[in-house]
């Protein structure tokens, strides 16, 4: 995404805090906020932009949008009031452990325990919730123990496996050497080598941990969903959670 920005500086290191004189348009049937920049980043509490938009959808008369928010931040829970206002809104958290110093050696954001209560409180609030767990790290990422803790709060859970391309892949490869060096030749596997034969061994590796997965999440009784679409499955239903399979080989490699 960094090609779109004509920014110079390193991937993470910059944000541009935009502002906008127009309206939505007339018809808005879906709003995604936001697949590459956490909506609710810290300079979210000085700027309001994400509010202001749905504050603008809400004074332009659409409610009936389907709004997906995706974040890492209980600062979602001071827009409540307004997401509220939508009809079939759905709130999204990207957790993908438990373990908070592995999470600080990945990013910055709110603590993981902050992100779970803050999708109890709009699980509550009778807002659809999600656990976005990813990316899935191999054989670091718990996703067994991530959906056991949050499937009481969550409607869906999605799971996605870590993909490595570009300067993120040099960068995940060093770190896996040098904090996780009994992974690295996994990594390595995974990741390195030959794309035939590395994206072979991914669609191996993924599936043995889906059927893993889905045999715990039987034995729970939580619904599983592999068509990998839930933008319409069950969305009448508060009450149960559903995992959905997105896992896939990770191509290109």
């Amino acid at each position: 995404m960094k090609r779109f920005s004509k920014h110079k500086e390193d991937w993470g290191s910059f944000v541009d805090v935009k502002f906008w004189d127009k309206e939505p348009p007339k018809e808005c049937k879906s709003l995604m906020i936001s697949s590459v920049t956490d909506p609710y980043n810290p300079l979210e509490k000085k700027y309001k932009r994400t509010q202001a938009i749905l504050q603008q959808l809400l004074d332009t008369h659409h409610e009936d949008t389907s709004l997906l928010i995706i974040t890492k931040s209980d600062l979602v829970l001071r827009d409540l009031p307004l997401i509220k206002q939508f009809k079939k809104p759905r709130v999204a958290f990207s957790i993908n452990t438990l373990d908070e110093s592995f999470k600080d050696e990945m990013d910055h954001a709110v603590p993981i325990e902050k992100r779970i209560q803050a999708m109890k409180t709009l699980h509550n609030n009778g807002i659809r919730t999600i656990c976005f767990i990813s990316p899935i790290f191999p054989e670091i990422t718990d996703v067994i123990a991530i959906i056991n803790k949050v499937h009481p709060y969550a409607n869906y859970i999605w799971l996605e496996n870590l993909q490595l391309r570009g300067d993120y892949k040099l960068r995940i490869l060093d770190y896996i050497k040098y904090s996780h060096p009994k992974l690295l030749p996994l990594y390595e596997k995974l990741y390195k080598g030959t794309i035939v034969k590395a994206k072979a061994y991914r669609r191996e590796y993924w599936s043995k941990c889906w059927t893993e997965i889905k045999a715990f999440c039987e034995k729970n009784k939580i619904p599983t969903d592999s068509s990998g679409d839930s933008s319409k499955t069950r969305e009448n239903d508060l009450k149960t959670t559903c995992v959905y399979n997105l896992l896939h080989d990770g191509s290109p490699a």
